[in-house]
């Protein structure tokens, strides 16, 4: 059932949100407008008033702070059909403070509600986006994960999860809708709990490697029960070439995944044969322990809270001009901000 929008004030005061519902809004109350700010609609009630809630006007989006952006399909789905045209920077992209990264020109009726919904957007993809790219630019090359779901809404986390793909470079996403809209295949391995329910890392990964399609690498924790070095050798003896590579979770009581600890492991595989295993690292990862996990020898990275966890980038729309005439309001320049780098998207 697609919810009736709230044009006016006394839509918002009929609106009851109803009983043993989650606490996210779905599309369709995005789309109504009912997670807007109340006080764009009543915008809407004194334009129309005046007589002046039609009037084409062109708004354009920035940030303060420089970032890598992402968000705008989203605005694109939002506002398809309504008359307005959009201009942009591309998803991943970067952008410096102050610079106009996104114009919409139309009528005020057909976007002003949504100007909270669509600065949300921006602002929380972008977020995730520039710190998934700063983890990718740290790794020099090697392959860096998303797997931040867990530390986020679940309503979110697979705007997260596409946007460290999309617009960040991660390679890979845990969440599996968050994977699908970044057009790839979610990517994990086993977690703990797994192996602490069987009992056995062995035993787990031998099961593990029957199961898996063919093609799909088989990687093992190796940190649950015993030495991470001594459970490495374990695994690499007994799955050989078929062992892609071993994860390294160590949690901070135990002191954590060190760059000792990835050297250690990487020159016992080298030296027992195994040149062939990867270790991967995961858990407190961030851009400087990136890049000194990787001198040490770590392959690849999986990330979590620090992509999650990304401050958003705060997006400001304001309106430059009102019926072709350069407005704004005191402290802003009237008129259009050139930006040669804004592409028509819609």
């Amino acid at each position: 059932m697609v919810s009736a929008r709230l044009d006016r004030l006394s839509d918002v005061a009929a609106f009851e949100p109803g009983e043993g519902r989650l606490f996210s809004a779905t599309h369709e109350e995005i789309l109504s407008g009912k997670t807007t700010d109340v006080y764009f609609v009543k915008t809407r009630d004194i334009l129309d008033a005046c007589g002046r809630l039609d009037v084409h006007v062109e708004a354009e989006v920035f940030a303060r702070r420089g970032g890598v952006f992402a968000g705008i399909p989203e605005v694109v789905r939002l506002l398809e059909g309504s008359g307005v045209r959009i201009f942009s920077l591309r998803e991943g992209d970067t952008f410096g403070p102050k610079e106009v990264v996104a114009r919409i020109s139309g009528p005020y009726s057909a976007f002003g509600m949504y100007e909270t919904v669509i600065l949300g957007m921006l602002a929380s993809s972008t977020g995730w986006a520039t710190a998934a790219r700063e983890c990718v630019e740290a790794a020099d090359g090697k392959p860096v994960l998303s797997f931040g779901a867990r530390h986020v809404h679940p309503a979110v986390s697979s705007v997260m999860e596409r946007a460290a793909v999309v617009a960040g470079g991660c390679v890979g996403a845990s969440c599996i809708l968050g994977a699908k809209l970044a057009g790839i295949e979610p990517k994990g391995t086993i977690p703990h709990a797994a192996i602490l329910i069987a009992g056995d890392t062995l035993m787990v990964a031998r099961v593990y490697d029957d199961f898996l399609p063919e093609g799909e690498p088989r990687i093992i924790l190796v940190d649950t029960f015993h030495d991470e070095a001594e459970e490495t050798l374990r695994i690499a003896g007994a799955l050989g070439d078929r062992l892609s590579g071993v994860r390294l979770d160590t949690p901070s009581e135990r002191g954590g995944v060190t760059p000792d600890l990835v050297r250690e492991i990487r020159s016992r595989l080298d030296m027992a044969g195994a040149g062939h295993v990867d270790v991967i690292v995961s858990g407190g990862i961030n851009p400087e322990r990136i890049r000194v996990l990787s001198e040490a020898g770590a392959a690849a990275f999986g990330v979590g809270s620090y992509i999650a966890h990304a401050a958003p980038r705060d997006m400001t729309m304001d309106i430059k001009v009102v019926e072709n005439r350069p407005l704004a309001k005191r402290g802003r320049i009237p008129g259009i901000t050139e930006n040669p780098s804004l592409e028509q998207i819609l």
